[in-house]
């Protein structure tokens, strides 16, 4: 059983012992520490919400009670998106939001993710002392004449569809005249909702759904790596679609299919998305320094800048600020807009990418042709208790001292055309191991090497 506590939320498996895994009094102390940091007198609205996973309505049922408990104004959205909830959060005025979702982790996860009032992940002081108001357990609830409220919302996903719309970087028209012919997977969650409904304004007539019933009952592991997405990339070349779609369980990571089967790579989602809005409008890019270099070249073909954050939604929006940047994300297909909304957004991404698609004429395999070819190797290493990650990192950056290093998250360490980046992760016991080269082989071969060396480690 396992409990995370990170930037990224309070995350664990459901069931075991309190403080080891996500039990009931765990979420309880939780939603009432983070009312106590997040209402004040002038507002006390907050906006909830979940994916389809099976523990969501009873963690829903505990975290709405706890709040109305803390004299809370309680806005439920039901089932939502992460997106979606984000802008419900600004919409609503209201002083935060929980969304119930552990993102890409399997069926026994889930988690609280925790957002501010602009409708953006607390930042990591704030959630400190969420962590410690926690270990304190001081807690005091309201009498009767002061508890909350409680009120259900429906209809959310189709507004924020409506808001995407909107947008000048949106081109119905084109999308409509090419008639396109669409694969989805939305891996029985909340994007079973809302990519029909996005995809039907969009005017694309021809969806071949896949797992599109919002159950929780996960049809295949939930993050769209390839390796999980046999079935769409079947269901693309059996229906002679231009292209399949995935979307995690939260839609906030969007993946896409090739017309000829092969995975675009999620790597790419940003990069192409990022072409086409360099294209429209000129400004700075962003994406965390787990993510393909890619990037960086396509944003200076446009004569424009990139910077790279530290991994985690929360740092890549702070670094898109501090550079005004016009669009950002994270390589495993998070897509920022800040024109919509400072959040990864699957929903937003899938529009732009499909309006790039319909204006560039191109099929998807001559479209990912066009950009620098990359690829990353994606590896981890379980943790367990005799392991130092702190330990390993500092005599990694030693071993490798000769090369450029940053550290600002993890190490990732620069060699001539490659590069390698460690980490530990902020949503599963494991250490991160990604390493960038023109090939797999390449990368592979970086990681094995990375691998031997705190082999070596931890054995010395």
């Amino acid at each position: 059983m396992t409990l995370i506590k990170s930037i990224s939320g309070i995350r664990g498996t459901i069931g075991g012992r309190e403080d080891e895994s996500l039990t009931p009094i765990d979420v309880v102390k939780y939603a009432t520490a983070y009312a106590d940091v997040i209402i004040s007198a002038e507002n006390k609205k907050i906006v909830v919400g979940r994916d389809a996973r099976l523990s969501g309505f009873m963690v829903n049922q505990l975290v709405c009670a706890t709040l109305i408990s803390k004299g809370v104004e309680v806005i439920d959205l039901g089932l939502s998106t992460t997106p979606t909830l984000e802008m419900a959060v600004v919409n609503e005025n209201a002083a935060g939001g929980i969304i119930l979702t552990a993102s890409h982790n399997p069926k026994q996860w889930n988690a609280l993710k925790l957002l501010n009032a602009s409708g953006e992940f607390i930042s990591a002081p704030l959630g400190a002392d969420i962590i410690e108001r926690v270990k304190n357990s001081n807690f005091e609830y309201d009498t009767i004449d002061n508890i909350g409220s409680y009120e259900s919302k429906e209809g959310y996903i189709d507004w924020h569809i409506d808001q995407i719309l909107k947008l000048d970087l949106v081109d119905v028209d084109a999308i409509r005249q090419k008639n396109f012919k669409i694969a989805i997977d939305a891996v029985n969650s909340t994007g079973g909702i809302a990519l029909p409904k996005l995809l039907q304004k969009l005017g694309v007539n021809e969806v071949i759904e896949l797992y599109c019933e919002p159950n929780g009952k996960f049809s295949h592991n939930p993050e769209p790596l390839p390796e999980h997405l046999k079935d769409l990339s079947e269901a693309v070349l059996s229906n002679n679609a231009h292209l399949g779609i995935t979307v995690d369980p939260d839609v906030d990571r969007l993946a896409f299919v090739s017309e000829n089967g092969d995975m675009f790579g999620e790597e790419y989602t940003l990069v192409a998305v990022a072409d086409y809005v360099l294209s429209q409008k000129k400004g700075s890019t962003v994406s965390n320094l787990s993510s393909t270099g890619a990037l960086r070249v396509v944003t200076e073909k446009y004569g424009c800048d990139y910077s790279a954050s530290a991994v985690g939604e929360v740092n890549v929006v702070k670094e898109m600020k501090a550079t005004n940047a016009v669009i950002g994300g994270e390589g495993n297909g998070g897509i920022i807009l800040p024109e919509l909304h400072y959040g990864r957004d699957a929903l937003v991404g899938i529009a732009l990418f499909l309006t790039h698609l319909a204006k560039s004429g191109k099929s998807m395999s001559y479209l990912k042709a066009s950009y620098p070819a990359y690829i990353i190797s994606k590896n981890k290493i379980e943790l367990t208790p005799e392991i130092d990650v702190d330990l390993i990192l500092e005599k990694l950056t030693e071993k490798y001292q000769n090369h450029p290093i940053n550290t600002i998250d993890g190490v990732k360490i620069e060699f001539e055309d490659e590069w390698v980046h460690l980490r530990k992760s902020n949503t599963e016991p494991i250490i991160r191991i990604y390493a960038e080269g023109s090939t797999m082989s390449i990368a592979d071969s970086l990681v094995n090497k990375i691998k031997s060396d705190i082999k070596e480690l931890l054995t010395a």
